[in-house]
């Protein structure tokens, strides 16, 4: 039996030798797919020579483009990169654990050597690529047990979002100045992020206003649905969000823990110790672990958090100090200036008694949604309200006696109005 056993063991040494030799004289990168360098490392595959004497190659529609895109199919490939061999294993496993039955995919890069600056150039690459293929494009971002691009996404225009007077100029400023103030956080060390409040009424325009700042700064924006967390899956979910990037909370008024807790502590205090639960708590997130999200130690950094309210009397004043919200934005009800700015945007060749006058006819679209709405029925019906049975005339008294019967077109259109709402906010 001891004869038997060590011949066993004999056997294996041979095989461990190799494992050891082959451990000490390479080194290893891997890259998960919960992380947004997974995502780049395919991009860096499309601009590889190698890539065309690839046989086993997978189909892709997640890179950012309008056509089918082939990246190595899962298994091992080889390829030259700073005069060295490596090989790639791209794994593939279906992960039994969850419900959602996601599938984990991995890759494992190898070299010879142990030259650590080697792969240092093999990163610097990648990243530059994917820089280089992002540009100044802005990309949305939803969390499903990682972050997943949303190929359907379409940013807004700045120009496309009517705000008040030196608002929006007044806002740029401020997010311009906070990107190129690095430099002066670190030497102050405060952290580098910075918190904005957009509130008012559903319908104007808070989330079209993220969309086209995050555009016009080429920043893409990562929005998270508190209901799909809890505080940890939070944290994990924020530490991913890369830099220069906007993490979006929407409708932040509707966690209960968001209220003040001094409201909120006392009068479920006992219920949580009969039910065994934590107070203060709906959908697993509590006040505590969003504050930690937004200025804890593990806070992202180079992030714009940014929330959105319909309610910001229900906000937790913790929540609303400096250093978690450093500038807050009222949008309310659309003003004749919006509305006349909308309306050139769309009709910019309209006379100004025109612009007025339609204005004039439409006081009952009170916000943004609902006056875009009136414009798409007019632009879409080539100049003719849909249910008026009048044009849009260039005879300027033609189209006020035309535009008088608004109220009832208005009335026919509140369905349509809904719908539209949706482009704004």
């Amino acid at each position: 039996m001891i004869i038997g056993v060590l011949s066993v063991w004999l056997k294996a040494v041979p095989e461990r030798l190799w494992h050891w030799l082959v451990n000490q004289s390479t080194m290893v990168v891997t890259v998960k797919d919960d992380d947004a360098a997974f995502v780049w490392v395919k991009e860096w595959f499309l601009v590889q020579k190698f890539l065309k004497r690839i046989r086993h190659v997978d189909l892709d529609t997640t890179l950012r483009s309008e056509r089918i895109t082939m990246i190595p199919a899962p298994g091992k490939h080889w390829f030259w990169f700073g005069g060295r061999p490596f090989e790639v294993w791209f794994s593939r496993t279906e992960n039994t654990q969850e419900r959602t039955g996601r599938r984990i995919e991995s890759f494992t890069f190898r070299t010879l050597g142990r030259n650590r600056p080697l792969l240092q150039r093999f990163v610097d690459d990648v990243m530059h690529c994917h820089n280089k293929s992002k540009g100044t494009q802005s990309y949305l971002y939803v969390y499903d047990d990682g972050w997943d691009y949303v190929e359907s996404y379409s940013p807004r225009l700045l120009d496309s979002v009517v705000l008040q007077p030196r608002e929006k100029e007044h806002l740029v400023q401020d997010v311009a100045q906070f990107r190129k103030s690095k430099q002066r956080y670190e030497r102050l060390g405060v952290p580098y992020h910075r918190g904005y409040l957009f509130y008012g009424p559903p319908g104007t325009g808070k989330t079209s206003l993220v969309s086209a700042l995050a555009a016009h700064f080429g920043l893409s924006v990562y929005t998270a649905n508190l209901a799909n967390f809890n505080d940890r899956s939070l944290m994990i979910a924020a530490n991913r969000v890369p830099a220069n990037s906007v993490l979006l909370f929407e409708d932040i008024d509707c966690m209960r823990s968001s209220q003040s807790r001094a409201r909120a502590d006392r009068p479920s205090e006992d219920n949580g110790k009969k039910n065994g639960s934590s107070v203060n708590t709906q959908n697993g997130i509590t006040l505590s672990g969003l504050l930690n999200v937004l200025d804890g130690f593990h806070a992202p950094s180079g992030v714009l958090f940014v929330m959105t309210t319909n309610h910001v009397e229900k906000l937790d004043n913790a929540l609303l100090r400096p250093g978690r919200i450093d500038y807050k934005l009222y949008l309310g009800k659309a003003t004749d200036h919006q509305k006349l700015e909308l309306y050139r945007r769309f009709f910019p060749d309209s006379s100004e008694m025109e612009a007025r006058g339609f204005v004039e006819a439409s006081r009952s679209s009170e916000t943004m949604a609902e006056f875009q709405g009136l414009l798409l029925a007019l632009e879409q019906g080539g100049g003719r309200m849909a249910g008026s049975g009048c044009e849009r005339l260039t005879n300027s008294d033609a189209e006020l006696a035309c535009l008088a019967d608004m109220d009832s077109v208005e009335e026919q259109s509140q369905d349509q109005f809904r719908l539209q709402a949706a482009i704004v906010d």
